[in-house]
């Protein structure tokens, strides 16, 4: 992709690893200023205990081409919010781009557990991140961001709007922070459009985030071998794709037209053109329902 958000500040909220990562990088591809945050830094590791820290996410946005900026920042805590907001419009004097994907709720999740039998403090604390995190950022950002016509928002979430409707995900914990999500993206639309503004919902398919390529035990580069185990994971894409999916809705100057929708990497792939790394363009919400949810053998033909 082009330099195309050369001056354009953007902010990637919960941007360690996963889809905050490579959408930090693919804004960063695009010319953008790119402040990522998150709890996990080189002095200090977050719950999880993983390698991966904002530095690096920093470090990758400046070698894409854009300026990576690593603010340590829990969204739980307004007050931290605050001061990261205050900073960028100091530095700045605006935001163009926010990327809610604070999300944090591997370790809290139990499948198919209901609600009597899950953990409830875990539950609830799966609530308070994936939730009241975004709430907390979109209230401190949005008055930055409005500051300009054009700003978007982007409210990262597991599944699209039609999907999540007609089918349960994973558990009520799990399956009530996504919807939240997507009603949030809704709802935001309604109080950003008429101010000029843009909020999408937005989900990646089956992603080979740096945790399931663990999950799995294989590498990006040797991630056919988990397919023995677990067919359908053919479907699967890198996080860059939905990072692009993100690039192109940041450069779309009519991209109020998706304002309050609920959309998919594999579909913007469709509209914008763009491809994942190794020049496909995967269909993962087709597939899901198409092959996966039919309980036809895995086949990825003509879905990527």
């Amino acid at each position: 992709m082009s330099a195309t958000l050369d001056g354009k500040v953007a902010l990637v909220a919960g941007a360690t690893r996963g889809a905050g990562r490579a959408i930090a990088v693919e804004l960063g591809v695009a010319g953008a200023t790119v402040y990522v945050t998150g709890r996990s830094t080189r002095g200090q590791r977050s719950e999880y205990n993983r390698p991966e820290t904002i530095e690096a996410t920093a470090d990758l946005v400046t070698e894409a081409g854009g300026r990576g900026i690593a603010v340590p920042t829990d969204h739980l805590v307004p007050s931290q919010v605050r001061s990261l907001v205050d900073r960028i419009a100091s530095e700045q004097g605006r935001l163009d781009i926010l990327v809610n994907d604070i999300w944090g709720g591997e370790l809290l999740f139990e499948w198919d557990a209901p609600v009597w039998e899950h953990d409830l403090d875990k539950g609830l604390r799966l609530l308070r991140l994936a939730v009241e995190t975004h709430a907390i950022t979109s209230h401190h950002a949005l008055p930055l961001l409005l500051r300009n016509n054009g700003g978007l928002v982007v409210e990262m979430t597991d599944g699209t709007a039609e999907y999540n409707r007609d089918n349960y995900r994973v558990s009520f914990f799990y399956d009530l922070a996504k919807a939240a999500v997507l009603r949030m993206a809704f709802a935001l639309g309604h109080e950003l459009g008429p101010r000029g503004g843009t909020a999408v919902a937005l989900t990646p398919g089956w992603m080979r985030s740096e945790i399931m390529l663990d999950h799995f035990g294989v590498t990006e580069e040797s991630w056919h071998d988990a397919l023995e185990g677990e067919p359908h994971f053919c479907i699967s894409e890198t996080p860059f794709y939905v990072g692009r999916a993100v690039a192109a809705l940041a450069a779309d100057p009519q991209v109020s037209r998706w304002n309050g929708q609920s959309l998919s990497a594999g579909q913007l792939a469709r509209v914008y053109g763009f491809t994942d790394v190794d020049g496909s363009r995967p269909n993962a919400w087709r597939y899901i329902v198409e092959v996966q949810d039919a309980g036809k053998p895995a086949d990825a033909t003509g879905y990527r």
